[in-house]
C-alpha cells in the first residue's frame, strides 16, 4: 500500500505549472461572479506559467502544499505592503484547488506561512481578503484573525472593498 504524502515546501521550478495552474482553479473558484469576467481572464493571462516561473526562481516567497505530487494550494507571503499597520509579514495570497479545501489542508498551509515569516523575522501578519468572499473571511476568522481595517481594490474600474485581518 502506499502512503499519500502532504509536504508544505518552497515552490521549485518543476512546480511552475501545477502552480499556474492552481492559481486559475483556485481563483476561477473563489472569485467567479464576484468579480468581473474580464478581470479574471486578466489575470490568468498575466499570471500565466512565465510570470509563476521568475516569482519562484526571483525573490518572492512561494510555498506550495504538495499532495501526493500534485500541487494542492500555495501561499506568497513577505513584508507588509502598508506601511501605516504595525504588523511586520503579510500573506499576499493563500489558494487551494476547490477539490482541496475544507479537509484542513489550507489551515496547515496558512500555519506554514506564518511560521516561515517569524523565521524571517517578521512580527505579526496582515491578510487581505474581499469582503465579499465569505469563505476566505471565514477561514481566516476561524484562524483567529481580527477584522482590523478596509480598503478597496479596483478591477475594471469599479472599487471593491476589502478587510485586513491581523495576528499579532
Amino acid at each position: 500500500m502506499d502512503a499519500l504524502t502532504i509536504d508544505i515546501r518552497p515552490a521549485e521550478t518543476e512546480d511552475t505549472w501545477q502552480v499556474a495552474e492552481t492559481h486559475c482553479q483556485s481563483w476561477e473558484y473563489a472569485y467567479n461572479g464576484l468579480l468581473p469576467h474580464t478581470s479574471l481572464r486578466k489575470m490568468f493571462e498575466r499570471r500565466n506559467a512565465t510570470w509563476w516561473r521568475r516569482a519562484i526562481t526571483g525573490t518572492a516567497n512561494v510555498m506550495v502544499l504538495d499532495v501526493g505530487g500534485t500541487i494542492a494550494g500555495y501561499a506568497t507571503f513577505g513584508k507588509n505592503r502598508v506601511v501605516e499597520f504595525s504588523e511586520e509579514g503579510e500573506i499576499y495570497e493563500l489558494y487551494l484547488r476547490p477539490e482541496y479545501q475544507g479537509v484542513g489542508l489550507g489551515r496547515k498551509l496558512f500555519t506554514e506561512s506564518l511560521r516561515f515569516l517569524d523565521t524571517l523575522g517578521y512580527e505579526g501578519c496582515i491578510v487581505w481578503s474581499l469582503e465579499d468572499n465569505d469563505g476566505a473571511n471565514r477561514f481566516y476568522q476561524a484562524m483567529g484573525g481580527e477584522q482590523m481595517a478596509k480598503g478597496y481594490e479596483v478591477f475594471n474600474g469599479k472599487k471593491f472593498p476589502k478587510i485586513a485581518f491581523t495576528w499579532t
